[in-house]
């Protein structure tokens, strides 16, 4: 996998003055183009769009500064539709337009190119199993998120403050099966993983109720698929936070499974070994890719 990611970054490279398919890059990588953005969103910290339109401008502002060709022969081999465009973009990214900076040759920003390596680290395992679930609902309270990527989330934590007792009575009432209890469930709006991204989060159950809900619960309906379930021990947030990032850059490029669209679902208790401790279950909506 990591061998066809960096194919995929050298084929980014040679297509910089032209259309780049995410399609193209699905099969490069062999995967789904869901799969790759998510992968490479993931692993790069920015969204596969982002890390393009960087190293454009990158690549463009070195020709900005050479001194030739022209700026708008510039803004259009790399896909702006008028000079404008081009000098509002390249603004954007080294603040400076392009003419002051050919004018006086100031210092500019440079998005390098993105390389994918494994580092092998032999000091921590992560326990896993696969399970394979028929369609059920998410029943719960629904909130609309930036995502935080260290420490406790206040948006999370003013929504969960925000429902009553007697609404999580009723919300619970609705868990009849795993994971048990309340859990979270996130669910991300775009293919990017950058921080402040959105993504709207249910503090929730899982639930196989067919019938009609209060119109005060948020629903969402999950179909039939693999889950990867994850589990690990430690202090709350970190440990949650740092097996998310370990899922992403080392178990998904290690093994036979991909991301599918859906939900990811957490559930977490005190540890009964050691209150300052929690206890994560982490399940991620994955197909298995073929061999």
């Amino acid at each position: 996998m990591l061998d066809r990611l960096n194919q995929a970054m050298e084929h980014i490279e040679a297509h910089l003055d032209q259309q780049i398919e995410v399609s193209a890059l699905a099969r490069i990588t062999a995967t789904s183009e869901y799969h790759f953005r998510r992968l490479f969103s993931s692993l790069a910290g920015m969204p596969l769009s982002e890390y393009v339109r960087r190293r454009r401008l990158t690549v463009a502002g070195a020709e900005v500064l050479a001194g030739q060709p022209t700026l708008l022969e510039i803004a259009v081999r790399y896909g702006y539709t008028s000079g404008e465009a081009f000098a509002r973009a390249f603004r954007a990214v080294h603040g400076v337009g392009p003419g002051e900076a050919r004018r006086t040759g100031a210092a500019l920003i440079s998005q390098p190119r993105l390389s994918f390596r494994l580092t092998l680290e032999g000091n921590s395992t992560m326990q896993y199993r696969i399970v394979e679930k028929d369609a059920f609902r998410v029943v719960g309270r629904k909130a609309r998120v930036p995502l935080i990527y260290e420490g406790v989330n206040p948006h999370i934590f003013e929504h969960i403050r925000s429902i009553t007792p007697d609404t999580m009575l009723r919300i619970v009432g609705y868990s009849d099966q795993d994971p048990q209890g309340v859990v979270s469930a996130t669910l991300r709006l775009s293919d990017g993983f950058e921080e402040g991204s959105e993504l709207d989060y249910y503090h929730a159950v899982v639930s196989g109720t067919a019938e009609e809900l209060p119109a005060d619960l948020d629903v969402l309906d999950c179909p039939a698929g693999t889950w990867a379930v994850f589990e690990n021990t430690g202090p709350f947030p970190q440990a949650l936070q740092q097996m998310w990032a370990d899922v992403a850059a080392q178990w998904i490029p290690s093994n036979p499974y991909e991301y599918r669209p859906g939900p990811e679902i957490l559930r977490t208790r005190p540890s009964p070994a050691d209150p300052a401790q929690s206890d994560a279950q982490l399940w991620i909506p994955v197909t298995r890719t073929a061999p």
